[in-house]
Order: C-alpha cells, then sequence, then structure tokens
C-alpha cells in the first residue's frame, strides 16, 4: 500500500518585533556606568601590580627621609613643650637642625653633635635631666626599632646621615610630653 505523505501542519510564523531603538541616556547615567567601567579597571589594575609585584622585597618609604626644607639658624622650635625633659629633647633636635648632626663624637671638629651631645648641652649642666632625657630617647628608639638598641650612642653611630636619629629625638619628645616628664 503507497503511503501518502501527512499533510502538512500549517506552523504559524512567529512575528518578529523590531527592536526598540536604544534609550538616550542621561549624562548622570552615562557617568555612572563611565565610574563603574573605570572602578573595575582599577582594581584589575591593582590587583595585577599586587601579584607582579609580590616577589620584590620592599621597606617602606617614611616621607620624613624624603622631604625636607632648608634650616637657617635663625629657625626657632614653634613652641616649646612645658614639661622639662620634653622641652630639653626639642632643644636637642633644634640644635641638630641648626648646628648639625655627627657621629662617633659627642661634638665634631665643625660644632656638629651627636644625639647625647646635643642633649648634654641642653640640659644645661642638670645630671638628672640629662639621664631622663636620655632614658626617654632610648625608649623611644625601642619602641620604634626593637630591643636591639643596647644605647643612644650606639644608636646614633649606627646612622650614616641625621635624618632617623633626629627624627628619634623628634619623636621622644613628643613621647615624654605625652607621660608629662
Amino acid at each position: 500500500m503507497p503511503t501518502t505523505p501527512a499533510p502538512a501542519i500549517a506552523q504559524p510564523t512567529p512575528a518578529t518585533q523590531a527592536a526598540a531603538p536604544p534609550a538616550e541616556l542621561s549624562l548622570e547615567e552615562r557617568l555612572a556606568f563611565i565610574n563603574a567601567a573605570m572602578t573595575v579597571r582599577l582594581d584589575e589594575a591593582a590587583l595585577a601590580y599586587e601579584v607582579n609585584t609580590a616577589h620584590i622585597p620592599t621597606e617602606p618609604v617614611d616621607l620624613v627621609d624624603v622631604v625636607t626644607i632648608p634650616l637657617t639658624p635663625t629657625l626657632q622650635p614653634p613652641t616649646p613643650y612645658p614639661t622639662p625633659v620634653a622641652a630639653v629633647l626639642q632643644r636637642a633636635y633644634h640644635r641638630l637642625q641648626t648646628g648639625g648632626w655627627c657621629s662617633g663624637a659627642l661634638v665634631d671638629e665643625d660644632g656638629a653633635r651627636c644625639m647625647l651631645g646635643a642633649i648634654r648641652i641642653e640640659a644645661r649642666g642638670d645630671s638628672v635631666l640629662e639621664a631622663g632625657a636620655a632614658a626617654m630617647l632610648l625608649d623611644a628608639t625601642r619602641r620604634k626599632f626593637g630591643d636591639s638598641v643596647s644605647s643612644v650612642p650606639s644608636f646614633n653611630d649606627a646612622h650614616r646621615s641625621g635624618l632617623v636619629p633626629m627624627r628619634m629625638l623628634d619623636q621622644a619628645a613628643d613621647l615624654a610630653d605625652t607621660h608629662g616628664l
């Protein structure tokens, strides 16, 4: 028996709808999209930088070591600390700024002083005040650099420039003032 093909059932063709024209975005919407896209790109760049530089050992840079201003001998400390030990440390810091820093001697041939030499001259003969300022300076350096700091002179002589020792004098003055010394 011959088979006749089944009549095709007419399938309705779906009507295609024309795509709606893109809506005009406001300036705020466009800026929000650009901000989101840039944030994603910056996050990706930051991550790539972290991954690419993770193997490089680095030490943080203290901007105090980088940013300097010229000092003149007439530069005066802004306001002296009201506590005696803090005032001695502040004056010693100022003396090193204006008179120079040295290592290996209390005073060098040019008149520059080490940290302890500056404290000694600024204590003005008061051995108790000198000892208190030196102890506060040693405490401040140990807080920053650990217990490996054995003395103020050894810390002073371990540096090739006066930037770190002078910064420690300034920090010790702040610490002494905080403790009311």
